[in-house]
């Protein structure tokens, strides 16, 4: 394998661990439901997103072309993550979860 092509899988998945790490830490330390639903959806898919790109990188170089599975992967992963972020948040207004003093914007209260 080139060495160019191997540098290329491993900046993605140094790039998809760090974004992954970033959103794990997010989830961790953000102080309520509406912030903590906003690091993993956003930083987790963009590391997932990232790994998946090594992979076809790799997986591409060993055999005679890109993998479906690959791109389906991305695909359900990048139309499920931001639409079960949207249903969970829906949800957490509904039930007026509550927020701490810095989180900014209170929609269900007009």
């Amino acid at each position: 394998m080139s060495f160019w092509i191997e540098a290329l899988v491993a900046f993605f998945l140094l790039l998809g661990c760090t974004f992954a790490l970033i959103g794990a830490i997010g989830l961790y330390r953000l102080p309520d439901f509406f912030t903590r639903l906003h690091g993993p959806t956003k930083a987790t898919t963009l590391g997932v997103g990232a790994m998946i790109v090594a992979s076809m990188i790799f997986f591409g170089n060993q055999s005679h072309g890109l993998s479906v599975h690959e791109l389906l992967i991305t695909l359900f992963l990048f139309i499920t993550a931001p639409v079960s972020a949207h249903m969970l948040a829906k949800a957490a207004m509904q039930d007026k979860v509550k927020l701490v003093r810095r989180t900014r914007g209170q929609p269900w209260e007009s």
